[in-house]
């Protein structure tokens, strides 16, 4: 549920994710899923250790495209309006301004971004933990 701030926010809709970035964030999470996956599958079959990895590393391709596409749109954004130097140099900003500044502060304070890392992270030390224990004790 988003805070009262952001409720009664002018901004909201530019706030709220879109269905795109739902989409890659999906990917994103069954390619996280499908390469912590590889070491396991390997030893019930080989294939599906094979089609687990093309899959993750094809799934981060793809949603490691689109974030770099957001990224640098941002960055255009940034540069077009001269926030940088702006704020640098501690120029007034118009009401435009405000409007690209909290647009950008919406999207690095994403929920979704904080699960997709904690996500990550938690599946890659599970994933290690498995590996480290087929490897080394069973």
């Amino acid at each position: 549920m988003k805070d009262k701030n952001c409720l009664s926010c002018g901004q909201r809709k530019n706030c709220q994710d879109s269905s795109s970035s739902w989409f890659f964030f999906i990917i994103g999470i069954i390619a996280t899923i499908a390469l912590r996956v590889v070491t396991v599958l390997m030893h019930v079959s080989p294939i599906y250790g094979k089609i687990a990895w093309y899959v993750g590393v094809s799934g981060f391709f793809i949603f490691f495209v689109y974030k770099f596409k957001v990224i640098k749109a941002k960055a255009l954004l940034i540069n077009q309006k001269d926030l940088m130097n702006k704020i640098a140099n501690q120029r007034q900003l118009v009401k435009d301004d405000y409007i690209v500044i909290k647009e950008i502060l919406c999207g690095l304070s994403s929920r979704k971004d904080s699960f997709n890392y904690f996500f990550i992270f938690a599946l890659s030390a599970l994933a290690l933990l498995t590996a480290i224990y087929i490897d080394f004790f069973k």
